[in-house]
């Protein structure tokens, strides 16, 4: 399949013509108003600092229903005992930045690039990007950022500087999107740890009628926080 050069119209080609690997489309920007289109659709970006903006949308997806995370006794246990602070959209750029600096395999860099970091600061800034943090004491020692679009949460990356920082902050997010009436989040890439949290693999397509269902013509849901909350 051809890979689709994007033109300066804010329109996407049919996410089912990505190549095996997710690979759909090349070129375009990072506006806001392309993103949130992307994410709409289930697309989105993923380059290393010398390449180009490309665009992906893969397949099987790794999602998680709120209603399904799984909270081990372990770590049930370590939660009840934690003297962490748990935030929501208290430190975005921190997060974002501490996220990029997470070491890759075999030098691979961070995809995370700061054309990246610019683009997701400003859709912090217009609430579409929200993220969760982990505190010991005034340190940010864990958290994670993403997308929220309808009743859909698109997670992004997620970084641990202490055992089980990440988790917490993923269990506070789970609290709050259930409380505000949230469906499914997309966690784009199956990894084992999100497997023992409860997520699961479903088809493209699946994944697609759900965006459709759950993503309206209102893209925000809740009323998320900008203040602390312990």
């Amino acid at each position: 399949m051809p890979i689709f050069q994007l033109p300066d119209e804010i329109i996407f080609p049919p996410p089912n013509l990505a190549e095996p690997n997710g690979l759909l489309a090349v070129g375009g920007d990072l506006s806001v108003s392309r993103l949130i289109a992307a994410y709409r659709n289930g697309i989105f970006p993923w380059f290393s600092e010398d390449d180009p903006i490309l665009w992906w949308f893969t397949s099987p997806r790794l999602i998680l229903a709120p209603e399904d995370l799984r909270i081990s006794k372990r770590l049930h246990r370590y939660q009840k005992n934690s003297s962490m602070t748990l935030t929501i959209n208290a430190a975005f750029s921190e997060v974002i930045e501490k996220c990029a600096s997470i070491p890759r395999r075999e030098n691979e860099g961070t995809w995370i690039t700061r054309q990246m970091i610019t683009a997701y600061e400003e859709l912090h800034r217009h609430r579409y990007a929200h993220s969760v943090e982990c505190w010991q004491g005034s340190e940010l020692v864990g958290g994670l950022y993403g997308i929220a679009l309808g009743k859909v949460f698109f997670g992004e990356s997620m970084f641990s500087a202490l055992p089980n920082c990440s988790k917490l902050a993923l269990i506070h997010l789970v609290n709050f999107l259930k409380s505000q009436g949230y469906r499914l989040i997309d966690c784009q890439m199956t990894t084992d740890h999100l497997l023992s949290l409860g997520a699961r693999e479903i088809s493209g397509e699946e994944f697609q009628r759900l965006l459709e269902q759950y993503i309206t013509s209102e893209l925000h849901t809740g009323a998320w926080p900008h203040e602390k909350i312990c």
